[in-house]
């Protein structure tokens, strides 16, 4: 049972390694392909500004007032 264990997780700490890049790089050593693979996984994140406005309203004309208003019988 311990060995069936500390093997599973030998395993799941290596395929996390693989996954994150630590074993297998995840960039080509090329700076030309790099700088476009870069480019590339960037363009998703730079979208997320304007969905987050989107998701949360942000962009919509707020409904307040500019000024005090009296909120009393005068």
């Amino acid at each position: 049972m311990k060995l069936r264990k500390r093997l599973l997780t030998v395993l799941l700490l290596a395929f996390t390694a693989v996954n994150f890049g630590c074993a297998m790089p995840i960039w080509n050593p090329s700076p030309d392909i790099r700088a476009r693979q870069l480019i590339y996984s960037s363009e998703g994140l730079r979208h997320i500004p304007e969905i987050w406005e989107r998701v949360w309203g942000l962009e919509l004309p707020d409904l307040a007032t500019p000024y005090r208003v009296h909120g009393g019988v005068i």
